[in-house]
């Protein structure tokens, strides 16, 4: 990222302000990062700060719409086309997924980890965040499947990566949770390879096997050169939950790292969104209704709360059916109205391709002439023979 020093003032709609000249925590905005998006937001940073530092090189939108031609199927020139921004992260995302499956090779192995070669290779998606949050948020929606445990871990990272930063953690804070999270299913490998993909339900002996990867994963790590131990805190402890149901020691509340409960948290939520053997994928606003109503019980309540502000009840990239019946993909977050996100319609109320992708602001319409829009239900890929992936190059 390029930063460069703008007064206050002389911003302009569509700048990325990446830092400000005074830490965040001492003004009212809700995201560190964000994009300028007319004149009113530029009086209002006006109001409390002198100077900005914008990244340089930010290319706008995450998702760079190009309209339809024709009524057929999409090809490349009819699709979204993918910002810059997503395309370096998908090869950032392939790249810490193969550097996960090597260090846990190794530890598998009897060997020490590379631990700071896992932290080199989730930085660039840290950076990323950082950069251009919502097209990462769309590539872990769209990502291709893989191994789950490498796949998971990576996803983990970043969706601790977002989380972490929407809470205001330091960027070392951040390191140690993305590296802590992509680490934390490591002891499965010293699991007997069956219960991993076993569909009916474990036994209680079984059952006892798979709690024990926390402390088996940790005892691992800790064998490898300077880990930190917070990074391993959070292996032993992200399946802990704060009313004390969780395991492999039934702690709870403030006694769980924060960290840790963080991890706890994305885990889940990514887990609930991925297909595997034993159970189907969710939509992520199922997986985020589901998080909320275990909210006070086996997750913090204030961290659910801001895990859904930081991520959105919709995702970008995520596929969804508007009240007419048309079906949409949410491109853009609306930080504000959470429900209510910038979507392209790409089938009519009849679910025939539309002639031309329709970019629509729910948040924002014109409501007089054909109605209020807004979303009805989250769609899985696949849903009327079509899914997100097919609209993006």
């Amino acid at each position: 990222m390029r930063l460069v020093k703008v007064p206050a003032m002389s911003l302009e709609p569509g700048m990325f302000i990446a830092e400000l000249d005074r830490p965040w925590l001492e003004t009212p905005f809700a995201l560190q990062g964000f994009v300028v998006r007319d004149t009113s937001e530029i009086l209002h940073v006006s109001n409390y700060v002198e100077h900005v530092y914008v990244d340089a090189e930010y290319k706008g939108r995450p998702l760079a719409l190009a309209l339809a031609t024709a009524p057929t199927a999409p090809n490349p020139k009819d699709r979204l086309e993918l910002s810059e921004e997503f395309q370096r992260t998908r090869v950032s995302f392939e790249t810490a997924a193969d550097t996960l499956d090597r260090v846990f090779d190794s530890l598998r192995n009897g060997l020490q980890g590379d631990i700071s070669a896992v932290q080199e290779a989730v930085n660039p998606l840290i950076e990323g965040v950082f950069r251009n949050q919502e097209a990462v948020a769309a590539l872990l929606r769209l990502k291709e499947s893989g191994e789950y445990r490498y796949h998971h871990g990576i996803s983990m990272a970043v969706w601790a990566a977002i989380v972490g930063r929407h809470l205001g953690l330091h960027r070392d804070e951040l390191e140690k949770l993305a590296v802590g999270c992509a680490m934390c299913d490591v002891g499965m490998t010293q699991l007997p390879p069956e219960l991993l993909d076993q569909a009916e339900n474990l036994t209680d002996q079984q059952l006892r096997i798979v709690r024990a990867h926390p402390i088996m994963g940790a005892e691992m790590v800790a064998q490898s050169k300077d880990v930190d131990f917070e990074i391993l805190a959070i292996i032993e402890n992200h399946h802990e939950r704060m009313d004390g149901s969780g395991y492999p020691r039934g702690i709870e509340g403030a006694a769980i790292p924060l960290l840790a409960r963080i991890a706890g948290l994305v885990d889940t939520y990514d887990a609930m969104i991925t297909a595997r053997p034993y159970a189907s994928a969710r939509t992520s606003h199922e997986a985020t209704q589901e998080l909320l109503d275990c909210k006070g019980s086996l997750f913090q309540e204030a961290l659910v709360e801001q895990f859904v502000q930081a991520i959105g009840l919709f995702p970008t990239g995520t596929m969804v059916e508007l009240n007419t019946g048309e079906v949409a993909i949410v491109v853009t977050q609306n930080n504000t109205r959470r429900l209510k996100p910038e979507v392209v319609i790409v089938l009519d109320a009849g679910k025939k391709q539309m002639t031309s992708l329709r970019v629509v602001d729910l948040a924002n319409q014109s409501i007089a002439a054909e109605g209020e829009r807004w979303i009805a239900r989250e769609l899985l890929p696949g849903t009327h023979g079509i899914s997100s992936e097919e609209y993006f190059i």
